[in-house]
């Protein structure tokens, strides 16, 4: 063959091949690590950030990482701690595998003195050791090992296992199993002086099947802090509830809350807390009547900065009654924890099956934090509380009231993983805008403005080469640092320059961004939106830009029998509809709608949402997206090609004919031997091994290449490398519209199809299925791919390097 057809051959394994290190994902300063920098390190659970030099530790398999966020192209230092054989052998003998058998490290944690705490799970016996980061090396025993102290109760036993923990000056608090089977559950104080460290009490009625979720420590502000109140650390964790009689368990989320001066009773709860108390959160949209119930993340946050009364919690939930993917964000005040929690108590106990009267509540009251007032009756230790009040308190862990909030955003057929919030905006309330940084589980990052109760999708975008879990999003200084468990990238968080045309730009209006037609770029803007200054307002601004409740009709050029689909983007928990022509078939999918192509199919498909108004029970209809269907004769072949398409088709024509000129060559070859032989030529004694082996050549050179008829049939089903996996692409068509280019594609069962700017930003009125997870029948085509516009010029994606698919 020749050397053109060699490379040919070569550079499609020089482009799977190529690249190690960091690898850019597009815009200025961005990048991702993965196993060209990595190797063969994974499983990275843990991430802890020094934000004063931006060095990033990472906690994976029987090794920590230290990563500089500033330099990411230097290569990550890295300390080895694994499992010894013996050890490892012993822990399978118990019946656990290979693979778990291992050090995964699932604690880092600064101690305050050059040091940082980390533990692992060592085989199903947790450990813990001491980080120096002078030398950036654990410490050593006097013996030469590794200095180890037990980890029971500071760490899960199992790599898989719900876990969090929180440092709080200097003390450890964790929420984790507390045996090797993984049934035993406690929240306790995990480090400090012996005769503190405490946990919670080994009751159904404390912790019922926990799966721990996060903890947050909130320091009351000594200047501010009057009362003299103590700091509390809170835990957020999904349980199954009891105080429901049903025939299945149902999930509950809860918030839990113990005091920092807690050191136990005198007699009752002996090294128990004495002020844990907690309280139910509800998700749910009421109108619709929809709750959330099983919690998945939850990030922390001031929208004050400096004051701890300002403290908000955004959680991340799912439901467990949905059989499809479904995501929801909530947000809860810690004032409005702290009301429930000061509220009456729930009664668990039952007296023949009838509820018996509430037990009076005695003084001073149950579970509160000491402060000044306490102090002053004679109580300066939870050891002096009175028997009546611990004994109230044991047996009243629940407070009758919940924690309610409506969801900021709902997302059908996507599941989020990992939430982080930056605010900007106004300080008032109602005028507030957040930015949600949602992960998926297909490694994507979406980011979602939120002002009010409306919330606008301003980008999806994936950011590793395979579809790997975000397990973490650290925000640092103006970066977002998103892990997962191979993997590490980082990103822009911040800043209007992020939105890079003007529709998006107007999209984050809330955020304090303006577009400005002279730089042609997004600016902050020094005001604050007014009332009347809004998103519509802001993109009637733009040229020959749709509103965002008036979408520009999309004309789709269909035939009979075919299968679309439709999709129109849902983030408000109120429902969506279709209006369509009458007698057509259709289902809808979530908020998207799939279509029958048939006679009766021709006309007009609007899809419209309900959005939050003025008043939360008044919702007003936004029209998200319009179709145009059209009916046109099949054009055998396809409806055309574009260069993309040619160009694809072309190289399996050079591979045809190359295989072709190959085959004949060598048939000359064999032919030409044949025939030396016949003339004359006398074969050696051992002709008839000889004979045997030139049956074998003629065998073996034959060419391995399809027929004819095969190559023509592949021509028009053409196979695509996508994230690192095969995939048989059944369409490929392209379009173009609202004066931008969109990069569409439907492979195999998933449906992607994305409004793109050209910059990597996909818009409002988008439908990603590689998010949202959608899979369908391979018949089915994304409504993006049928636009009946044709000839658009091929051109490459901003992040992955993918190439966009024309018509084929």
């Amino acid at each position: 063959m020749s050397l053109g057809g060699v490379m040919l051959l070569l550079f499609p394994v020089l482009l799977l091949c190529g690249g190690s290190g960091a690898a850019t994902l597009g815009g200025p300063g961005e990048a991702v690590l993965g196993r060209g920098t990595f190797g063969k390190m994974g499983n990275f659970s843990t991430f802890l950030l020094n934000r004063t030099s931006g060095m990033l530790f990472l906690g994976a398999t029987d090794a920590i990482l230290a990563v500089d966020t500033n330099r990411m192209n230097q290569s990550p230092r890295t300390i080895t701690w694994d499992v010894p054989e013996e050890k490892r052998r012993s822990c399978v003998a118990k019946g656990k595998t290979e693979v778990d058998c291992r050090n995964y490290i699932r604690l880092l944690e600064f101690l305050g003195n050059g040091k940082i705490y980390v533990c692992g799970t060592y085989a199903f016996d947790p450990q813990c050791a001491f980080l120096d980061l002078s030398s950036f090396t654990l410490e050593k025993a006097e013996e030469g090992g590794v200095r180890m102290e037990t980890g029971k109760g500071k760490c899960p036993f199992e790599p898989s296992q719900h876990y969090t923990a929180v440092m709080a000056d200097g003390v450890l608090y964790t929420a984790a199993t507390s045996n090797f089977l993984g049934t035993l559950f406690d929240i306790s104080r995990a480090t400090g002086p012996e005769q503190e460290r405490i946990r919670t009490e080994r009751s159904i009625h404390w912790l019922s099947d926990p799966e721990f979720v996060s903890s947050a420590f909130i320091q009351e502000s000594a200047g501010g802090n009057l009362a003299g109140d103590d700091d509390r650390i809170y835990f957020f964790f999904t349980e199954v509830a009891k105080e429901y009689d049903l025939y299945t368990k149902v999930k509950v989320p809860r918030v839990a809350r113990v005091c920092k001066s807690d050191v136990g009773g005198m007699k009752t709860l002996q090294r128990r807390w004495t002020t844990f108390l907690k309280a139910q959160l509800v998700c749910e949209d009421k109108p619709s009547g929809q709750r959330y119930n099983v919690l998945k993340d939850v990030f922390t946050t001031q929208h004050s900065p400096g004051d701890p009364g300002s403290t908000h919690f955004y959680g991340l939930f799912t439901s467990q009654w949905e059989l499809d993917e479904l995501s929801a964000v909530c947000v809860f005040s810690l004032s409005d924890i702290t009301k429930v929690i000061d509220g009456p108590f729930k009664e668990l106990k039952k007296n023949c099956e009838n509820w018996i009267n509430h037990e009076p509540i005695p003084t001073p009251r149950p579970g509160q934090c000491l402060n000044n007032a306490l102090k002053a009756e004679g109580f300066e230790s939870s050891l002096k509380l009175p028997d009546k009040v611990l004994t109230f308190v044991r047996d009243h862990p629940l407070m009758e009231n919940s924690v309610t909030a409506a969801p900021l955003l709902v997302r059908k057929g996507v599941k989020y993983t990992k939430l982080a919030v930056t605010l900007s905006g106004g300080e008032e309330e109602e005028r507030r805008g957040a930015v949600l940084h949602l992960g998926t589980d297909r490694g994507e990052l979406h980011r979602v403005a939120v002002v009010g109760q409306n919330a606008t999708l301003l980008e999806e975008r994936a950011l590793f080469p395979s579809p790997e879990p975000v397990n973490n999003i650290l925000l640092h200084e103006s970066w977002a640092l998103v892990g997962s468990p191979l993997s590490l990238a980082r990103i822009p968080a911040v800043g209007c320059a992020l939105y890079t045309t003007c529709e998006v730009c107007a999209r984050a209006r809330g955020l304090g961004c303006v577009w400005s037609a002279t730089e042609e770029a997004c600016r902050e803007s020094p005001l604050d939106p007014g009332p009347d200054d809004f998103v519509d307002a802001a993109l009637r601004k733009c040229p020959a830009g749709e509103g965002r409740c008036s979408p520009t009709p999309r004309v789709l050029r269909v035939t009979r029998d075919m299968r679309i689909l439709l999709p129109c983007v849902q983030l408000s928990p109120r429902p969506c509809s279709w209006e369509y022509p009458p007698h057509r078939h259709t289902r809808q999918h979530h908020s998207d709608l799939e279509v029958t192509v048939g006679d009766d199919s021709v006309g007009t498909y609007v899809c419209t949402c309900q959005e939050a108004g003025p008043d939360i029970r008044d919702p007003t209809p936004c029209r998200r997206a319009e179709y145009q269907l059209t009916l046109e004769d099949p054009v055998i072949g396809g409806t055309g090609s574009t260069p993309g398409g040619r160009h694809v088709l072309a190289i399996y024509i050079v591979f045809f004919f190359a295989g072709l000129v190959l085959g004949v060559f060598l048939l000359y070859f064999v032919t030409r031997r044949r025939s030396l032989a016949r003339q004359g030529r006398h074969l050696p004694d051992n002709s008839l091994s000889s004979e045997k082996g030139r049956d074998l050549l003629g065998s073996s050179a034959t060419p391995q290449s399809p027929s004819s008829a095969s190559l023509l049939s592949e021509g028009f089903r053409l196979t695509e490398k996508r994230n690192g996996t095969s995939t048989t692409t059944t369409t490929l068509l392209s379009n173009q519209g609202n004066g931008g280019h969109h990069s569409n594609s439907y492979s195999g069962s998933l449906i992607h199809s994305n409004s793109s700017n050209g910059h990597g930003n996909s818009l409002y009125g988008n439908c990603n299925a590689g998010s949202g997870g959608l899979k369908f029948a391979s018949e089915i085509l994304a409504a993006d791919m049928l636009d009946g516009r044709t000839g658009e010029r091929e051109r490459a994606r901003p992040e992955g390097g993918e190439r966009e698919a024309g018509e084929g």
